[in-house]
């Protein structure tokens, strides 16, 4: 008898079609015009360049009672996300958060079971839209919703996220059965589950590698990356306090708070691979990595919970080495292309942070003050949004990866 069962991930709000992102499109708009201030100033970010913080400062506080389920919820939690990152970073860094955005903004994050912080659910999960010409979840039938800058690189740059979301959504319910098999010994159904699941991590690594066809290292670096960095690496720039959400609402005054910002680590499918396949991530990179489940939507970082609970995938192949080796070699398979895929990544952090750092400054006609102040700031510690030394990072997550192969290997 075994202590925990298998999860269903529709307890968790999880389809077998689209997994991680939403079972019903993100709303383009908040439908009750009480919200226009929140929807207009939204709309109007990449054009008001050193306007913006200024606009916020004049915004009322608007209560979030009329919000109307959970899509609403999604929704104001985007567009109060981006004007707190919009008010950080779109002129000369600022850190007191006026109660225009804290207070709404905490009462949307305590009902999504969120940090108030731009996280990746706020610019990928819940801001894309299929076209309405071709509604499927193929990277070119895309479009995101909201936007920094304004660009297609910023929109191209979300969007392989959410397609990436979308192509990997049918791996769940395939390795919660495989799970289901191990324990009935079922090594068939083992095998196809695997080799299933390599198919599927390679086709996202050719989804990956689409990054370089719309979405330029330079404008990635100079004119996105600033909007997207979070509070808890500030020390970086002198202001090692994180941030002050002010509220003066008779419940509280201030409160003094410090976050990552948004990360791929925060892509609960990612972290659902490592989970099934039983990749242990130790040491300062497996803290990092933990520490991003409390940045993922509550039911999400329930479901990832309640998978490791029941996660017996790699003791199983490992243990059929010699007796099945078919079905080993699958798994083995499985960890190869996962790192083949982290291996890419690595690959593009090279070009579009390291190599950018490098150039030197660009001429961007947006927010320019803020990219050059953090620019200058930076130095060589090329951080990723999420606040992590990016290299030593994603080199160890990678060589965390294929470890259990190595280990085998060993063994013979």
């Amino acid at each position: 008898m075994h202590p925990f069962p298998i999860p269903n991930p529709a307890d968790y709000g999880l389809s077998p079609e689209w997994g991680f992102l939403p079972t019903e499109t993100p709303l383009e708009r908040l439908p009750d015009d009480y919200y226009a201030p929140w929807e207009d100033l939204v709309a109007d970010i990449p054009l008001l360049h050193h306007g913006l913080q200024d606009q916020i400062d004049r915004l009322p506080v608007l209560s979030t009672s009329r919000l109307r389920g959970v899509r609403e919820w999604r929704r104001a939690y985007v567009c109060l996300a981006f004007l707190l990152h919009g008010y950080m970073w779109g002129g000369e860094p600022r850190t007191n958060i006026p109660p225009c955005i804290s207070i709404p903004l905490f009462d949307v994050c305590e009902y999504l079971q969120l940090p108030p912080i731009a996280t990746f659910a706020a610019v990928c999960l819940w801001n894309y839209t299929p076209s309405r010409d071709e509604p499927t979840h193929h990277l070119d039938a895309l479009m995101s919703i909201t936007s920094f800058t304004g660009t297609p690189d910023e929109e191209w740059f979300y969007l392989v996220s959410v397609a990436i979301e979308a192509h990997g959504a049918p791996v769940i319910p395939v390795m919660l059965r495989a799970i289901e098999a191990v324990r009935s010994g079922d090594d068939h159904t083992v095998l196809e589950s695997l080799l299933f699941v390599r198919e599927k991590v390679a086709e996202i690594g050719t989804l990956l590698d689409r990054m370089y066809e719309r979405c330029d290292p330079a404008v990635f670096y100079h004119q996105l990356r600033p909007f997207l960095a979070g509070t808890k690496s500030m020390e970086q720039f002198g202001r090692p306090d994180g941030i002050t959400f002010t509220f003066n609402d008779g419940r509280r005054d201030t409160e003094l708070r410090s976050y990552r910002g948004g990360s791929n680590a925060q892509s609960s499918l990612i972290q659902f691979f490592d989970i099934v396949l039983g990749i242990e991530h130790t040491g300062g990179e497996g803290a990092f990595i933990r520490e991003m489940r409390e940045y993922m939507p509550g039911p999400h970082r329930l479901f990832l919970q309640d998978v490791a609970r029941v996660a017996n995938i790699r003791d199983f192949a490992q243990a059929r080495q010699h007796s099945h080796p078919d079905v080993y070699v699958a798994y083995a398979g499985c960890l190869e292309m996962l790192g083949a895929l982290r291996g890419r990544h690595l690959q593009i952090v090279a070009k579009y942070i390291i190599s950018q750092s490098r150039k030197g400054n660009f001429q961007r006609p947006v927010q320019q003050t803020a990219g050059r102040w953090r620019q200058e700031k930076e130095k060589r510690l090329f951080l990723g949004t999420g606040g992590t030394d990016l290299v030593p990072f994603l080199k160890q997550t990678l060589q965390r990866t294929i470890e259990p192969l190595t280990n085998i290997k060993r063994s013979v």
